[in-house]
């Protein structure tokens, strides 16, 4: 009697024959090999986390990978494909905070830096089986026996050189600027990590009195939409420009901006008409006075960025808290009340709400303005405001100590080189990765936290000196542990390890210790054309040759800000050359009712059961042939 044929059944037989005889015989290795002399075509494969487990985002960018690889192969290239793997930074420690069940930075430092450390080192690789079974079966060829890793000594070595290239030419620097920070890391983040973690979110928008100094019964009327800064507030912002009137409402009198009127509910008669210059150092009473400041406070300054679209036309100043407030106070000198600490609550000294996280203390706050008849109106907004990428939490605008690379200065480079590159498709790179570089801003390098490569910076307690060292070499030659002994020769080049080195200046005799902290981790991933090959302790004449700049890299559009900017921003500056000359970008897996996949929604796919019971093959031609991969 005739059977009818199982197809999908025949399928999966086929390829697991497939596979057996490409692995009993070496055909990955061979396709490699057996090309020996032939004209190279270089790949770069972007590395992967491997404490997280692989989904079918990462099917849809490593099939791209695999068929352009295959076709060059095909048409005579020899192309080596080396893996890769991610291992340092917050997506690491907050998997092993989650398995230690701790919830922020104090809680790392009280369970011990050395202890935790070992815990990140020892679970980076927490899903390697997953991730190598998913690309043996979906076949996908790649060099996983000779990965480069980010954590190995050689790889943080070349890293440590590129450091240190950038630090000699001055292009390091330690600035004091509002930073988006992470309170719950304890951490600040940078530009291109913002970029990847916007939410739209509802936020309080409040209208506030501020009382005009010697003026009864009359106030300044300003806005706000983070009412948690009030308690830092330090001036109030005009625009010199516009017209700003003063009104009779009801039974007190009001100054905001006459383009402006539509904020008052009900009737008002205008009593007097001022430019906003004519406002300018006219003082008033502060909402909160916690501490006395060090600098004159509590009066109105001028700044053009105050719009008229919406608000009062007053604009709330905390220099510590935002970018414009920052550079205005450094303008009129005021001074900078930070009453929050590193993890976004409010020091002792605000008696109402110490301890409390900021934006959890938003409501109390308004409600002790609305008490003493300091609340004008509070309404909702909602916006897209940034949060961490990687825990989620609300970022906020933060004045502190960071360490930068002026990535602006060689902006027009960037973009030069990026013109020559082949972005598929061009509107990414014209637009999206264009306009990025376009808007560049300097990289905050540096991370207030415990698992990654330290900044490999030693300076002086009065912070007249520093050095930076480029190589383990260097760091024996000149460097000694804390207690006189030398440097070992196998040295670990992680913390606590390099934190008790310390190097005697040359110039003056004064002790030198590392700073604290450590890098992001996207200058690791950036650093992968060289660092893979340990670049320039070893290669040195094979990468300049043969191994750089890479002919083809692939990934989803999240890394024009991601990878693809850290490889272009390290690569242009150390070598003069974009790093890549064609870039394939895919977007983003939907779900069958177009939304966007995640594990939160519970809407994800497991990429291997879908290859068990469709094939890998048809999982395959499925992802390139349903839309171009551009397309979400």
């Amino acid at each position: 009697m005739y059977q009818p044929v199982n197809v999908k059944e025949q399928a999966q037989h086929l390829e697991q024959r497939v596979r057996a005889l490409w692995e009993q015989n070496g055909i990955a290795e061979e396709s490699i090999s057996f090309r020996e002399g032939k004209p190279r075509f270089v790949f770069f494969e972007g590395p992967p986390t491997a404490n997280g487990k692989p989904g079918i985002h990462h099917v849809i960018s490593r099939t791209i990978k695999d068929a352009v690889c295959r076709y060059k192969t095909m048409k005579g290239f020899q192309v080596k494909r080396k893996a890769g793997w991610d291992t340092h930074g917050l997506p690491v420690e907050i998997e092993v905070e989650k398995a230690l069940g701790l919830s922020d930075k104090r809680d790392v430092e009280n369970y011990g830096l050395a202890e935790f450390c070992t815990k990140c080192r020892n679970s980076v690789f927490s899903y390697e089986k997953e991730w190598r079974e998913m690309t043996r079966v979906m076949g996908y060829w790649l060099d996983m026996e000779n990965p480069y890793i980010t954590l190995n000594r050689d790889y943080v070595e070349t890293v440590w050189w590129l450091l240190t290239e950038f630090f000699k030419k001055d292009m390091i620097y330690k600035g004091f600027k509002v930073v988006p920070y992470c309170p719950k890391c304890g951490t600040p983040v940078s530009s291109h990590e913002v970029a990847q973690g916007y939410q739209e979110v509802q936020d309080p928008s409040v209208f506030v009195r501020f009382k005009a100094k010697g003026e009864e019964n009359t106030s300044f009327l300003a806005w706000t939409t983070t009412p948690w800064t009030l308690i830092s507030n330090a001036a109030l912002a005009v625009n010199a420009r516009e017209q700003y009137v003063k009104v009779r409402y009801n039974d007190e009198f009001l100054y905001l901006a006459k383009a402006r009127l539509e904020v008052l509910d009900g009737e008002y008669e205008i009593v007097e008409t001022f430019t906003g210059a004519e406002l300018e150092h006219k003082e008033y009473e502060p909402l909160f006075r916690y501490i006395e400041p060090d600098k004159k406070a509590w009066y109105v300054c001028l700044a053009d960025y105050v719009s008229m679209e919406d608000g009062t036309g007053i604009v709330h100043t905390a220099p510590a808290f935002g970018q414009d407030d920052f550079e205005l106070g450094r303008k009129y000198d005021l001074p900078v009340i930070n009453l929050v600490d590193g993890a976004g609550e409010f020091l002792p000294e605000v008696t109402d709400w110490a301890g409390v996280f900021v934006k959890q203390a938003d409501k109390e706050i308004i409600r002790n303005l609305k008490d003493r008849g300091l609340l004008y109106k509070r309404e909702q907004v909602t916006h897209n405001y940034p949060h961490c990428w990687r825990c989620k939490s609300p970022l906020i605008y933060y004045a502190r100590s960071t360490w930068y690379i002026k990535t602006s200065t060689y902006k027009e480079k960037m973009l030069e080189e990026n013109a020559e590159v082949n972005w598929f498709p061009s509107f990414v790179g014209e637009k999206r990765f264009g306009e990025w570089l376009e808007n560049n801003v300097d990289w905050a390098l540096s991370r207030d936290r415990f698992w990654g490569t330290p900044l490999n910076i030693w300076v002086s307690e009065d912070g007249s000196e520093m050095i930076s060292v480029g190589s383990v070499k260097e760091l024996r030659e000149i460097g000694r542990m804390a207690d006189g002994s030398p440097v070992p020769e196998d040295i670990d080049l992680h913390r606590p390890h390099v934190d008790n080195i310390v190097i005697e200046s040359p110039k003056t005799g004064n002790i030198l210790r590392r700073t604290p902290e450590v890098i992001d981790c996207w200058f690791d991933s950036g650093s992968m054309p060289f660092s893979q090959w340990h670049y320039p302790f070893e290669n040195k004449e094979k990468f300049e040759r043969e191994l750089f700049p890479a002919d083809f890299i692939s990934e989803g559009i999240d890394q024009t800000r991601g990878w693809f900017y850290s490889l272009m921003a390290i690569s242009v500056f150390i070598t003069g050359k974009a790093p890549f000359k064609n870039v394939v970008v895919n977007d983003l897996i939907l779900d069958k009712k177009g939304k966007k996949m995640s594990k939160t929604v519970g809407n994800t796919v497991n990429p291997m059961e879908i290859m068990a019971k469709h094939g890998a093959d048809a999982t395959r031609w499925y992802m390139l042939a349903a839309s171009p991969p551009w397309v979400p």
